[in-house]
């Protein structure tokens, strides 16, 4: 990896294989990402436990498996730092100082805290844990520690970059300077719906995912489970396609020529909504393919996906350590 480059850092949570909202809200644009900057890519296991503490029996299997799909995805870890984020220890250490400054009326205005409660696993919304509230305080940390200029992000996440603007800026002005201020770079496909509806982001706790791991037969079914426009019972009936899920995936996924024609098709009552998912089906699976074989390959010979994991750690921890390093001395801490 490039040392004079200016660094990224994204991870995912290992709550499961990864899927096309995935693939198509954030892997895409690390490939692209991966060779303009020196790339950090977390797996973000401590964030998981924010919601789902009390389901970490599948924590070790998901890790490999979200390990596996980056590299089946076309992340190259030759030129990246793929690493865990448990296994580092300034993570913590960063989180709990950052702690100090910030408010907690603050962090309750974080417009994301409402959705993370509901996919917490306290019965009471109103009873949310403090290591939830906390959750882009860690967010900050994690970005910090490797001094990362920019954070590719959802819409949804552009709260918590800011954030950390806001905590770095807080630091430096108290401590003396250590941060830079990293910004946003927003994924040109930010949310990808499920097989339900278009209203409804695709997510594996809800169970309308396509994952990148699904064999062809899976993704057939999955497709043909999708919602369409409910007025459109015939093949000659006239179709809407700005509310059926299906026109949403071709939106994403087929070209111009093919999107214009697919909407033609169903405007005019030309093509039926079986049909259209069976041809939807064919370039889902066109998409997957590759990143099948490829992941496969690596399921083969997990040893070395745990290798790349284990020394992409080690270096997370070298360079994450010299940031703690300036902290404690900014803060005169080093007695």
């Amino acid at each position: 990896m490039d040392t004079n480059k200016k660094r990224l850092l994204t991870g995912d949570r290992p709550t499961g294989r990864l899927h096309l909202g995935n693939y198509f809200g954030s892997i895409i644009n690390r490939v692209k990402l991966q060779d303009q900057y020196a790339c950090f890519f977390m797996i973000a296991d401590l964030h998981m436990l924010t919601t789902d503490f009390d389901r970490t029996q599948d924590i070790k299997e998901n890790i490999l498996s979200i390990a596996i799909d980056w590299i089946s995805s076309g992340i190259n870890p030759e030129k990246s730092v793929f690493f865990i984020q448990s296994k580092v220890p300034a993570h913590s250490f960063m989180h709990l100082i950052f702690s100090m400054l910030v408010s907690v009326p603050r962090l309750e205005r974080i417009p994301t805290l409402k959705d993370k409660v509901k996919e917490s696993r306290f019965s009471d919304e109103n009873a949310y844990s403090y290591g939830l509230l906390g959750y882009p305080v860690l967010q900050a940390a994690d970005i910090l520690a490797y001094k990362a200029s920019v954070v590719p992000v959802g819409e949804d996440q552009i709260s918590h970059v800011e954030l950390t603007r806001e905590i770095a800026r807080r630091f430096n002005y108290t401590y003396g300077e250590v941060f830079p201020e990293p910004r946003a770079i927003l994924s040109e496909t930010s949310r990808v719906p499920g097989i339900d509806g278009i209203n409804v982001k695709m997510s594996k706790s809800l169970n309308n995912e396509i994952s990148l791991s699904h064999s062809f037969k899976e993704v057939r079914d999955r497709v043909m489970k999708m919602v369409t426009d409910p007025a459109k019972i015939r093949l000659t009936d006239r179709g809407h396609p700005q509310v059926c899920t299906v026109f949403s995936f071709y939106n994403i996924l087929a070209a111009p020529e093919l999107i214009d024609q697919v909407k033609y098709e169903c405007e005019n009552g030309q093509i039926g909504c079986v049909a259209c998912k069976e041809r939807l089906s064919e370039l889902v699976n066109r998409l997957i393919e590759p990143i099948r074989e490829k992941r496969f390959e690596l399921e083969r010979n997990p040893s070395g996906v745990w290798d790349i994991l284990h020394e992409g750690t080690k270096n997370a921890i070298f360079t994450s350590n010299k940031t703690v390093s300036e902290m404690i001395s900014k803060m005169k801490l080093n007695y």
